[in-house]
């Protein structure tokens, strides 16, 4: 009867120990807001040109920023962890699916695979039927160059390049339209 107990025992402390390291800091819970970047630390600044990076997406394709020069661009940062990003994916995906033809918009998600388990961002993709560019940022480096705080954070690119927008927090569809089709 005691081994029974303390064999019981253990395996509540180790369910709740895994599900404490699932857990993150509660700054990922933020609401959405439209940040004026001239007040935020984090981040980069409206009228910036955004840093070029070159990662490979789950498809194995290699994306560079600088090739959707000329399109509008909405940057995405996300990992499968985050409540946040699981609530505005659908809303990405329906916005991308609407407008990519019509709109010259591109959605670009980068995956912060530094801060996921292996196979989590390919389980996202597949759950939420993604199909815009996921490029995996496995090292962490795009990330800290574009100072990225709390997730999911967006930027809205114009055609020439620039930060229009920066967003902290999940994006629903009527954002998506009110900021995205206004891009120049």
């Amino acid at each position: 009867m005691i081994v029974t107990a303390l064999i019981i025992g253990t395996m509540i402390v180790m369910s709740v120990k895994s599900n404490i390291d699932k857990t993150e800091p509660d700054e990922y819970f933020e609401t959405t807001t439209t940040i004026d970047s001239s007040e935020k630390e984090t981040g980069l600044k409206q009228g910036n040109v955004p840093p070029d990076f070159e990662l490979t997406t789950l498809s194995g394709d290699v994306v560079r920023l600088s090739d959707y020069k000329g399109k509008k661009v909405i940057l995405n940062f996300w990992a499968s962890w985050c409540p946040p990003c699981k609530e505005e994916m659908p809303h990405m995906e329906k916005y991308y699916r609407k407008n990519k033809d019509s709109e010259n918009v591109e959605i670009i998600a980068v995956n912060m695979t530094k801060a996921e388990r292996p196979g989590s961002a390919r389980e996202f993709v597949d759950a939420y039927g993604l199909t815009f560019p996921i490029p995996l940022d496995k090292t962490g480096e795009v990330m800290d160059a574009y100072k990225i705080g709390p997730l999911p954070m967006t930027y809205m690119i114009n055609t020439d390049g620039t930060i229009a927008h920066q967003v902290s927090g999940p994006i629903n569809e009527k954002l998506l339209n009110e900021l995205g089709n206004n891009l120049q």
